[in-house]
């Protein structure tokens, strides 16, 4: 077997000299990516500290129609473009009116410049970590697969690669087997910062229990389950089928699985965080059950019913802590919540970056699970 090349081979050569554009949705993340990546560059590529962040803009007409403007060179450029289809922040005028831009408008600007590299960039990289359409995965009865068909679009544009984090169900790759499509997840940050944020934690099967959400995410928590070395728990949402809310059928109970859980720290881990009603739900049944601490981790914090609720919950001691990281926007409240740790994804981000600039494996940083076991080793044991 051929050993898996390093980090940072003197022997790798560049696909294109590397350019970044940071759609508006995602300015705050690139240009922490941008800054890590001078960092990466400078030490150990014997690059120069420029930025790599190409000038780009989507300005619109009155009548809501845009294009998209890329202002700098970026022929034979391996270009990546970044974008977050949840930033409801950025707005734009439409007949004299404020408009919040939805996913589907972030998507149809990523297109816009896309079309306006117009064939010059060497190759083109998609890096969307809230994957457009990504709940919208599977068809049940007679209904649109828009995941699967945005990702067709994209293919049909000529990008190359698609990054993407802890997608609803990656098995929508199927829809373009033959474009590169990542999905990452991101056990190791979530990992340090647990350890780093409640430094008293006991990993243990005495002290510490892992419970997924539902069915859907249990991968996700075997993962944590297996690398901890703990026990699992598993809720089951039973669903009233008779009728729709806001698009889905609502739960009636969530039923639990497993062990018991009384005097135990529990981690909870799940993709996203919509309106939260189903994490509190599920905490309080861990509550009643007589848990300990209960921690949840999610990749996305989107909170579409707002903070209060948790904010309640944390004061009653329902709730102890919430992870989450800076993949997606988040409401400017949860800076001032002491329940909430954002978990920042920008280094992680510029590493991928760099070694697919440079043709490398991402093995390394795609499975985290030694790196993950080096630092449960260094933990303190209490």
């Amino acid at each position: 077997m051929v050993p898996e090349r390093a980090p940072f081979s003197e022997q790798s050569l560049q696909v294109g000299n590397l350019g970044i554009i940071a759609m508006e949705s995602c300015k705050d993340l690139a240009e922490k990516v941008d800054a890590w990546l001078r960092d990466f560059r400078s030490e150990h590529r014997n690059g120069n500290n420029s930025s790599f962040i190409v000038k780009s803009r989507v300005p619109r007409f009155g009548n809501g129609e845009a294009k998209g403007i890329i202002d700098e060179s970026i022929r034979g450029m391996d270009l990546y473009i970044l974008l977050d289809v949840g930033n409801y922040s950025c707005t734009y005028n439409f007949m004299g009116k404020t408009n919040s831009m939805s996913p589907d408008d972030h998507f149809q600007d990523l297109k816009r410049i896309i079309s306006a590299a117009a064939g010059k960039a060497k190759r083109i990289n998609v890096i969307m970590p809230f994957l457009y359409g990504g709940r919208q995965h599977k068809r049940m009865v007679r209904e649109s697969l828009d995941c699967a068909v945005a990702l067709q679009e994209l293919e049909n544009l000529n990008v190359t690669n698609i990054i993407t984090f802890d997608a609803h169900d990656a098995r929508v790759h199927n829809a373009i087997p033959f474009t590169g499509f990542e999905n990452i997840m991101p056990y190791y940050q979530f990992t340090k910062s647990l350890l780093r944020t409640v430094p008293d934690i006991k990993i243990d099967k005495d002290n510490l229990m892992v419970v997924s959400p539902d069915e859907g995410g249990i991968h996700r928590n075997i993962y944590f389950s297996s690398t901890f070395g703990l026990d699992l728990g598993v809720f089951y949402k039973r669903r009233d089928f008779t009728r729709l809310v806001n698009g889905r059928n609502p739960i009636v109970a969530h039923e639990f699985i497993g062990g018991d859980v009384e005097g135990k720290d529990v981690l909870v881990c799940d993709d996203m965080i919509s309106s939260g009603d189903s994490v509190l739900d599920i905490a309080q049944e861990l509550k009643k059950r007589k848990a300990r601490r209960i921690f949840v981790m999610t990749t996305y914090a989107l909170f579409t019913d707002g903070v209060d609720a948790f904010q309640k919950a944390y004061e009653s001691g329902i709730l102890d802590r919430v992870f989450s990281t800076n993949l997606t926007y988040r409401r400017p409240e949860l800076a001032d919540c002491e329940w909430f740790t954002e978990v920042d994804m920008s280094k992680y981000i510029a590493k991928i970056i760099d070694q697919l600039n440079y043709d490398e494996s991402l093995g390394n940083l795609i499975d985290p699970s030694q790196r993950i076991t080096n630092l449960l080793e260094k933990f303190p044991k209490n």
